[in-house]
């Protein structure tokens, strides 16, 4: 995947972020950006967006407790859950706004 087309994607995965909670800071940790609903309060991170060779991972911190009757979510751990994205299209065809709003409302419990 072109770096271009890798930055795009995590450029509208922050403009989706911010959308879902206006609030939001990003925080560059692990190689790549953590989200925190609660700025400079790190227990409030509900996802993180990562940059790989051939696609880019919208990782949920608690996505094993999400909904997702339709399988979109990658991952067996016990708390984590990813979706990989290969195109900027996947953003809207794999929900993730909606994984997002429910990322974030489960932080906030």
């Amino acid at each position: 995947m072109e770096e271009s087309e890798k930055a795009k994607i995590v450029a509208e995965l922050k403009a989706v972020v911010a959308t879902v909670e206006p609030e939001a800071a990003f925080i560059a940790k692990y190689g790549g950006t953590m989200v925190e609903s609660v700025p400079g309060q790190p227990k409030s991170q509900f996802c993180g967006i990562f940059a790989y060779k051939d696609h880019v991972s919208l990782e949920f911190t608690n996505g094993a407790q999400l909904a997702d009757p339709e399988k979109v979510l990658e991952g067996s751990g016990k708390h984590r859950r990813h979706i990989k994205l290969a195109s900027l299209a996947d953003i809207v065809d794999k929900r993730c706004g909606d994984f997002l709003r429910q990322a974030r409302d489960l932080q906030a419990d």
